[in-house]
């Protein structure tokens, strides 16, 4: 048996030797055979530096590195699409997830599952952080009518199977825990320590954690679309009821400027529903535009310790 792992690298160059060290003294615990596939998204910390130095030590690292950054979740379907194993295994390279865990993970999926994921106990985020994460689930789970555990993270294991599925969903906008939650299968959660980072911060400040959230929910819902209409609605029935009210007033009081009711009324509101309307229906353009340009999603540099391919 083959066990896969495959590790989106960016920002933590000081970590990749430790990570490596760790990984192969668990994996070799439950597998006869393991690679770990490092896929540096064009880290500016020196990142490919470290990879270079671990895959001249172990023929078991393989180092992909792409010619700029794409961001995680495709440097995962990069690594995704370069490995081989019968098990993969999706971790972060900061070392919060501890690969000690991936033994759990595995055992766990002996028992008959075809994903498992880590849910991440005693999470060592900041209250801020953890607080915008169950903000943003709760959107998706609106938006998507799904339910979703936002202690879950990309920490997993998945059989073979299960990954080429994945892999085949060449979506410009991905999430690969809730792409492999809508896959279905056998799946499960259990509980694993989480540690703190070992080295740097995280790269996801507020604005790209909404950019992702509005990407993740467009991506897969066409709610929105229905929620614009029902906004209209609703601003048309508020107008109505003050265009009401100002006609009233003016009976009785007399002393309400002749057209100007109408004018600012019609105008604000036909302009706000008009702004609100088109601002959805571009996003789904726009993102349907990214789609039939068909470009790759990602573009490998070089790659080591393995051939090099041409799927991407």
């Amino acid at each position: 048996m083959k066990v896969s792992v495959v590790v989106p690298v960016y920002g933590c160059p000081e970590a990749i030797p430790a990570l490596c060290e760790r990984v192969s003294n668990s994996v070799l615990t439950i597998a006869d055979d393991y690679e770990i596939i490092l896929v540096n998204d064009c880290c500016p910390k020196g990142s490919w530096k470290a990879i270079e130095a671990e895959c001249m030590k172990s023929h078991h690292v393989v180092g992909i590195e792409l010619a700029r950054n794409f961001g995680q979740i495709r440097a995962i379907t990069a690594g995704l699409d370069y490995c081989d194993g019968d098990w993969v295994v999706v971790m972060d390279c900061d070392l919060q997830d501890r690969p000690e865990g991936i033994v759990d993970l595995y055992r766990k999926a002996q028992e008959g599952y075809d994903v498992v994921f880590a849910r991440r106990k005693d999470r060592k985020d900041n209250a801020f952080v953890i607080c915008m994460s169950r903000l943003f689930y709760k959107f998706y789970d609106y938006f998507t009518d799904g339910k979703y555990d936002s202690s879950i993270c990309n920490f997993s294991i998945s059989k073979k199977e299960v990954i080429q599925q994945y892999c085949q969903m060449r979506e410009q906008n991905r999430a690969y825990t809730l792409f492999l939650k809508w896959l279905g299968f056998k799946q499960i959660a259990i509980d694993v320590e989480a540690d703190e980072r070992f080295a740097g911060k995280s790269s996801y400040n507020v604005a790209k954690k909404i950019k992702m959230a509005m990407e993740f929910i467009t991506a897969q819902s066409n709610k929105p679309l229905l929620f614009s209409v029902r906004l209209g609605f609703f601003f048309s029935l508020v107008s109505f009821l003050f265009i009401i009210w100002r006609v009233v007033l003016f009976v009785v009081t007399g002393n309400v400027p002749s057209g100007w009711t109408s004018i600012i009324v019609s105008m604000y509101f036909l302009g706000g529903i008009i702004m609100v309307l088109l601002g959805i229906i571009g996003i789904y353009i726009g993102y349907i535009f990214n789609e039939v340009k068909h470009r790759p999603l990602y573009v490998v540099r070089s790659v080591l310790n393995k051939e090099k391919k041409e799927k991407n």
